[in-house]
């Protein structure tokens, strides 16, 4: 997920499930602005998960499909932070300090 070239990794996934980057100077234009509000959704609707995640882990009556719903949901949403830190961290460095920090 390294950014190459000053590249911005963006907040959705291209065919394949490949990285989308975009390449521009201006972060006030309009692909900038669209990156910056789907990472603001998919951040709110991680916190929101997560805060919906502890009741049903609390439930000793969760069923196995609730549970396996709950983890597929959680699992989604880690994927969608993780690319966001990722971006953001690759903008305030050269990115390979963020990359080993996850592994990438």
């Amino acid at each position: 997920m390294t950014a190459h070239n000053g590249l911005r990794l963006l907040p959705w996934a291209g065919p394949e499930g490949k990285p989308c980057y975009l390449s521009t100077d201006d972060a006030d234009g309009f692909m900038s602005r669209l990156a910056d509000h789907i990472e603001a959704i998919q951040l709110g609707m991680a916190s929101e998960l997560l805060e919906q995640a502890a009741p049903v882990l609390d439930d000793e009556t969760a069923n196995g499909e609730e549970l396996s719903l709950l983890a597929a949901q959680l699992a989604g949403a880690l994927r969608d932070v993780l690319r966001v830190a990722t971006s953001r961290g690759n903008r305030h460095t050269d990115g390979s300090a963020v990359d080993a920090e996850f592994g990438l």
